[in-house]
């Protein structure tokens, strides 16, 4: 077998990469630089971009299954850039892998693409995507999502993963920005109320992927549909983020300002990064309050029954690692 990973270099799809080459497949990675971490791997790396179709087709030639990965994050910037990557991306992606006889295809989603600003306790994937969006990454995605949905057929099945809040060993985005702000004093819980989350460890997120592969192999019971994966251990928010600095060695959060309050400041940073056409994200956006101060947690049987989801890395077990690697990474 031969697979494709979009974004083989970043943290989701370097530990996809890792666990294929595990199997013996061969991998190659489709990115915008090369990663020395795929070299020494010894994956096949072919960059572009996603929104240049055809250098995704000549990615995908020759490739039996395609975990398309690679998406523009963060919930500040451009509505152009994320429409660019996600959507028009991911169309490319599709459009390929129909052009090149590929027959499987996984895509990574997000949980964002249905929240609409309240507590989602519980859900499963009937819940229906927002008629509004507080940001463009979820609305992108939830269009990106629709497509891949749509586009599973006789010839190209495809399945879609909700991962939440992903951490663990390599992660270059959430972790690193907790640290550094909590170590220069700038982090703060909102809100006292207690609010249960989902997240999914690295090797379980990567284990989901290679799960749901599998599964398209034998026929249409997961063709087109969508799952929430995540550990199955909801935790309050900022108990997961004070285990998440301490296993980093950084100063824990115990200062608390109020929901309303850090709205106003919101609306604020927001206005003034738009007013000086400012770089990179405000300091803090509502979008981000609006996700500190609800539960975001899910019902994860269809994963369990269809895919065989289980999360075999606990929440305690995965902070072990990461503690470890990142002491060994000093």
């Amino acid at each position: 077998m031969k697979a494709l990973v979009t974004g083989g270099g970043g943290f989701l799809g370097l530990a996809i990469v890792k666990r294929l080459v595990g199997q013996g497949t061969t991998v190659c990675s489709f990115s915008r630089r090369r990663h020395d971490e795929l070299d020494a791997l010894g994956v096949g790396q072919r960059l572009g971009d996603l929104a240049d179709g055809a250098a995704v087709r000549e990615a995908v030639a020759g490739c039996d299954v395609v975990f398309h990965v690679a998406a523009k994050p963060g919930i500040w910037g451009p509505y152009e850039d994320y429409y660019r990557t996600n959507l028009i991306g991911t169309q490319n992606v599709i459009t390929a892998c129909r052009e090149r006889g590929v027959s499987r295809l996984v895509y990574t989603s997000s949980p964002s693409v249905v929240f609409d600003g309240r507590d989602m306790k519980g859900v499963d994937e009937s819940v229906p995507y927002p008629s509004r969006f507080a940001a463009h990454y979820p609305r992108t995605k939830a269009a990106a999502e629709q497509l891949v949905r749509a586009a599973s057929d006789e010839r190209l099945g495809t399945v879609s993963l909700r991962p939440h809040l992903i951490w663990g060993p390599g992660d270059n985005h959430l972790l690193p920005r907790l640290v550094a702000r909590a170590r220069a004093g700038k982090l703060r819980r909102i809100g006292r109320a207690r609010k249960l989350v989902d997240t999914i460890y690295i090797d379980n997120a990567a284990e989901a992927h290679l799960l749901a592969a599998e599964k398209l192999k034998s026929g249409a019971v997961v063709a087109g549909k969508v799952y929430f994966i995540s550990q199955g251990e909801p935790v309050d928010i900022w108990e997961m983020i004070n285990r998440l600095l301490e296993a980093a060695d950084a100063p824990t959060v115990h200062r608390t300002i109020p929901k309303g309050v850090a709205l106003a400041l919101a609306w604020g940073f927001e206005n003034v990064h738009r007013l000086l056409h400012r770089c990179g994200e405000p300091r803090l956006t509502r979008f981000v309050v609006k996700e500190l101060c609800t539960s975001h947690w899910f019902d994860l049987s269809a994963a369990r029954r269809d895919l065989g989801y289980q999360p075999t890395v606990s929440i305690s077990e995965g902070l072990r690692r990461l503690r470890e690697h990142l002491r060994h990474s000093r």
